[in-house]
């Protein structure tokens, strides 16, 4: 991508607002493009999602828009959490603090641009938001206020302000999840140390306990962050404050066991640890976990039939990886940087799972969330 010189007014005609580093401006950049893969960026400090042409092939990367996301003029904290529609339609963005409004957007098919719908205030400040695999629900886990929460979406892909279910006492709640059946969810709280276990009713969009209910970690673990195995007979667990990364078996009921504990943090760092983030690749071959005080990323080899980590070793990244992602085939492994303000982009070696860093790009101030998505 050659490396071309504008001025303020070229770049203002651009919409960039503001110089942009090297690799983004180019001959190319913010251009009209029909990219297959599109990658979104959520910058919680800016409130704004940079929208990313991704070559397939290569991991490169093209500026295609920034859209702002409106509901405060209050500043947020280090969080903007996304969520993307299971049929791709729709990209929710929830912002934490004033009335904590949830954007919705609709996502061009063609071009991967996004065109702002509804802003919805919730309930609270939301750590972590996510649909249904219907996307008739949107459920999110509010770490302030300590809660889950359950809204309808409606036909035009609008959230409702009209709260379907509110569980409170459920301290510094952080991740939810639901499974590819749409039969049973999964939620952190941090607080508490505990992973939650919850049939889900899809037609009502409500919750109730499965099982015990809850399956605990060590005291002072703080889970944080899951993810499912693509073979749904697995679910990852990474904790905060001790940075381990658990694997459990889901049974055909639903309810969890605990196979394994293993250390993420690398060895020879000895203050309390910040881990953040976790991503399976698609082929489920291979799991990544951020920490933030180290900025790196631990990598591990799945064994598919058991659900057992084996450690890869661990990988400098962005300062403060609070949220990473890798693309739908595996291929590329995305690092945001909240005290950088810069994305990662990687290669993951198909064979050893080993990560090679291929080039850096700019984003907003404090980025933190990403979602990618296959438009064709």
């Amino acid at each position: 991508m050659p490396n071309v010189r504008l001025t303020r007014r070229q770049m203002l005609a651009l919409g960039l607002g503001s110089a942009l580093p090297s690799p983004f401006i180019g001959a190319n950049a913010m251009a009209e493009s029909t990219p297959d893969t599109v990658v979104y960026v959520s910058n919680a400090a800016s409130k704004e999602i940079y929208i990313l042409g991704m070559n397939r092939d290569t991991g490169e990367l093209l500026m295609i828009d920034r859209v702002p996301v409106p509901g405060t003029d209050k500043p947020s904290p280090s969080s903007m959490p996304m969520a993307v529609a299971p049929d791709r339609r729709f990209l929710y963005a929830a912002l934490r603090s004033d009335t904590f409004p949830v954007s919705s957007f609709a996502i061009n098919r063609s071009t991967g641009r996004l065109t702002h719908l509804a802003t919805t205030p919730l309930q609270d400040s939301m750590a972590y938001i996510v649909t249904d695999r219907t996307g008739r629900h949107l459920l999110g886990a509010s770490y302030p206020g300590n809660k889950l929460t359950v809204n309808p979406i409606d036909e035009a892909g609008h959230v409702v302000e009209k709260t379907t279910q509110i569980i409170p006492n459920k301290p510094k709640a952080h991740c939810i999840l639901v499974d590819q059946a749409n039969k049973y969810c999964y939620a952190t709280s941090l607080g508490a140390d505990i992973v939650m276990e919850w049939k889900f009713d899809p037609a009502a969009g409500t919750l109730a306990p499965n099982g015990p209910g809850e399956v605990h970690t060590k005291p002072g673990a703080g889970p944080r962050h899951m993810a499912f195995h693509p073979n749904g007979r697995f679910l990852y667990l990474i904790t905060e404050t001790t940075d381990t990364i658990g694997a459990y078996a889901i049974d055909p009921s639903g309810i969890l066991t605990e196979l394994q504990f293993v250390d993420a943090l690398p060895h020879d760092f000895k203050e309390q640890p910040a881990a953040a983030d976790l991503h399976v690749t698609p082929d489920g071959r291979f799991l990544y976990g951020s920490e933030r005080k180290t900025s790196t990323l631990a990598g591990y080899r799945i064994d598919r039939e058991k659900g057992t980590l084996s450690p890869l070793g661990h990988f400098p990244t962005e300062k403060t990886p609070r949220g990473f992602n890798i693309d739908p085939r595996g291929r590329f492994l995305l690092a945001v940087g909240l005290d950088s303000n810069a994305m990662m982009v990687y290669r993951i070696e198909p064979e050893s799972g080993l990560l090679t860093s291929l080039e850096q790009y700019p984003m907003g101030q404090q980025p933190n969330w990403i979602e990618i998505v296959d438009l064709r």
